[in-house]
């Protein structure tokens, strides 16, 4: 009896999850979320607040993803200091950790550096910033620079930029030695 109620319940089981499957269309996603507030901390210190007005979630598929259609605003704070970054739309690739970034990209770092662009990708597990397409930076103290593709670090200590033009203020009393 004991043999017969034991496969009943896995019988069962696998029966769920099979209906489980079913329910969802093949290209329905997993989830939708509204007004979408995440936080991220470590030793109940929050790191990274992530805001939304919609997530859908495509985790169920084979490529899984999550999709922000109606733009994201993501907070960092390190030693107090806040970046803001913000997208018109954004798409996050699961297993690659790849985020892709699109229309009215801005970065804006602690140091009042701003970064505008058309379009960013962020490799979250390189822990790398790159673009294809155009972007302008603003320095704090009025300079700027406009290229046409970069590859960087995400803290921006290594940046290699193609295309560039704009302009720069050089203090003339370091440059003398003076």
């Amino acid at each position: 009896m004991a043999i017969i109620l034991v496969i009943t319940l896995f019988a069962c089981d696998d029966n769920y999850k099979n209906k489980q499957k079913l329910s969802i269309s093949d290209m329905a996603p997993l989830a939708i979320g509204v007004d979408i507030n995440v936080k991220y901390t470590d030793s109940g210190k929050v790191m990274t607040n992530l805001l939304s007005k919609k997530l859908i979630d495509f985790s169920n598929y084979t490529f899984p993803y999550q999709e922000f259609p109606d733009g994201v605003e993501v907070r960092f704070w390190e030693d107090e200091k806040m970046s803001t970054v913000t997208a018109d739309y954004a798409i996050r690739y699961e297993e690659t950790g790849i985020i892709d970034m699109r229309e009215n990209v801005k970065i804006i770092t602690s140091d009042s550096l701003v970064l505008s662009a058309t379009q960013l990708y962020w490799d979250q597990n390189n822990q790398w910033v790159f673009t294809d397409q155009p972007y302008q930076i603003k320095f704090k103290d009025g300079s700027y620079n406009d290229g046409g593709q970069f590859d960087s670090s995400q803290d921006f200590t290594e940046f290699i930029s193609l295309k560039n033009k704009g302009v720069q203020l050089i203090d003339k009393k370091e440059t003398d030695g003076k």
